[in-house]
């Protein structure tokens, strides 16, 4: 095989496979217990009451599959189902199911674990996901930011 087939053959080899998937982990430590954290992450719809992106959040179910429809500050709506919850863990899962985001396939999860002191929590927010209409960094950037707004408003919540 000569080195011009080879090159050939891996030209075609990276047009043919997908992309990797984006992968986005943000967390804090606070100063609060789990339970208390949990309280106030915990419901589906309870970002609504602290995340500085959602003014308005409103569940529906059908079919046993919760959906929360997200009304954004400046405009703009998202759509994201619950795939996973579990109470005893403090975790549940999403996915989002349409909106403005320049991402496709998104999936998420956000927990609450112990901390390392008594009395202490770590939030952790990740996600999966590729870019659509937009670059890597682009999407990337994106995420990072609502996770990072995020869980810096839920911090101070949890301080006051």
């Amino acid at each position: 095989m000569t080195t011009r087939t080879i090159l050939i053959a891996a030209g075609l080899l990276a047009l043919a496979t997908p992309a990797l998937a984006i992968d986005v982990e943000r967390s804090a430590e606070v100063t609060a217990a789990p339970a208390k954290v949990w309280a106030m992450i915990g419901e589906f719809c309870g970002i609504g009451d602290w995340h500085p992106a959602v003014e308005k959040c409103s569940l529906s179910e059908a079919d046993g599959i919760r959906t929360r429809t997200l009304s954004l500050a400046g405009g703009g709506t998202l759509v994201e189902t619950e795939t996973s919850r579990d109470d005893s863990l403090r975790s549940y899962g999403y996915k989002i199911v349409d909106g403005p985001l320049p991402v496709a396939n998104y999936m998420s999860m956000i927990a609450v674990r112990e901390g390392d002191e008594a009395g202490e929590s770590e939030i952790i927010w990740t996600g999966r996901f590729d870019a659509k209409g937009a670059t890597e960094e682009k999407a990337t950037e994106a995420i990072v930011g609502i996770y990072e707004s995020g869980i810096a408003a839920l911090v101070e919540k949890l301080q006051q």
